[in-house]
């Protein structure tokens, strides 16, 4: 009898101490940071998340769709969620996709401008001094940095995609300034490498009629300009460039001596 009774006490004290290994597990996980959690239910209003915690966090539905109100989640689907506070509502922790999302967002942009690449963004609208662009977060495009040459109509880029290299950025302050003129420069130069490689005399070359001038046509071959003369451009006598070529216009050159 007191034999069983040992085995019973050393049962109780291995439950004992794994319930306590268990609890100390759960505690691993603490508020303050992004963590992976799994979506063990879904409300009319909340969806509910398990992060290994000893109780289970609420995110509003709202989190979880899209803009035509669409769920974009379903029972099992593992998620990052960002881990607030200990107690909500109800006494379960509190949780956020929204702003696990957000900090993914700066943690990328931060990345992008230390190794100096391009991001993607939509110029939304017109400000004081250039556009706000929305760049996963909001960011700043000064005027200056739209188009690699001033231009008078700078409007028509209102509500266009495009790619843009980080020129300030602070997470901090919430502050991100863009240039799409930056990134045109550089796939400019990048381009100006290769057509130096093959620019000798007899290379045929496609390139854009930039301005006309009554001895000739300047023309961009993609980051390199050459001069088109008048005396070139037709085997019969012309009086002036622009009864030849348009400012524009897409024309094939023989690079000369």
């Amino acid at each position: 009898m007191a034999e069983m009774d040992e085995k019973e006490g050393a049962n109780a004290g291995g439950a004992s101490e794994f319930e306590a290994m268990f609890e100390e597990s759960l505690r691993t996980v603490k508020p303050g940071g992004v963590v992976k959690g799994r979506v063990v239910g879904v409300t009319s209003t909340h969806v509910l998340i398990d992060v290994g915690y000893k109780s289970e966090g609420q995110i509003p539905i709202q989190e979880f769709t899209d803009r035509q109100g669409n769920l974009q989640v379903k029972v099992g689907d593992d998620v990052d969620v960002y881990f607030e506070t200990e107690e909500g509502e109800g006494g379960g922790i509190l949780l956020s996709r929204q702003r696990a999302e957000n900090l993914k967002v700066w943690e990328d942009l931060e990345k992008a401008y230390n190794e100096g690449r391009g991001v993607a963004g939509r110029i939304l609208g017109k400000v004081k001094g250039g556009f706000n662009v929305d760049v996963g977060v909001p960011g700043f495009l000064p005027g200056s940095h739209v188009e690699i040459r001033p231009s008078r109509n700078l409007d028509r880029f209102i509500g266009t995609t495009d790619r843009f290299m980080i020129l300030k950025f602070n997470r901090g302050r919430g502050n991100v300034v863009v240039s799409r003129r930056a990134l045109l420069e550089q796939e400019r130069d990048s381009l100006k490498q290769e057509i130096l490689k093959v620019l000798e005399e007899g290379v045929i070359l496609e390139g854009t009629v930039k301005n006309i001038t009554g001895y000739g046509a300047f023309v961009d071959l993609g980051g390199i300009d050459g001069i088109l003369h008048i005396s070139d451009m037709s085997w019969g006598r012309i009086n002036h460039p622009s009864e030849i070529v348009q400012v524009a216009q897409k024309i094939h050159v023989v690079v000369s001596a």
